[in-house]
């Protein structure tokens, strides 16, 4: 018996305004256009992986989104140079170097590669902003911002 399989996953981000945002994935984040429905929605890849922009419609804006990279730091670089929103730097964890960065709708798009060995862990910012800080003997402490 055969079984269906999946043949890809592209998340759909929900956006205010789609030229807006096509400007920001691809002057910014170094995004192409693959296809798009002016005013309506868009595919924009890199590295031959795509996300779709969808104008007021198909989810809600601040969605979160991981993408692995080969090199979170030469990423981070290029991203800063170019002026994007990093929410946060890339940081030590035990599942990635990670950085955050956030489109002009308030997306998150989670940056990461291997993490470093040796390093210690840094801070993780949560969807309201809060910093969390890991404990030695797992989990996580809110970090008291007052």
């Amino acid at each position: 018996m055969s079984t269906a399989r999946l043949e890809c996953i592209t998340p759909i981000l929900r956006v205010s305004s789609l030229q807006a945002s096509l400007d920001y994935y691809v002057g910014v984040l170094g995004f192409t256009i693959d296809w798009h429905d002016p005013a309506i929605i868009a595919s924009v890849s890199r590295d031959g992986f795509n996300l779709m922009l969808a104008e007021g419609d198909q989810g809600n804006p601040g969605t979160w989104v991981w993408i692995g990279v080969n090199d979170s730091a030469l990423l981070f670089n290029e991203f800063r140079a170019k002026g994007a929103t990093i929410r946060l730097p890339p940081t030590n964890y035990p599942w990635a170097y990670e950085m955050q960065v956030t489109d002009p709708n308030g997306n998150v798009l989670r940056f990461g590669s291997e993490p470093l060995p040796g390093q210690a862990y840094g801070a993780w910012r949560d969807m309201q902003g809060t910093s969390w800080t890991r404990r030695p003997e797992g989990g996580w402490t809110r970090v008291d911002s007052g």
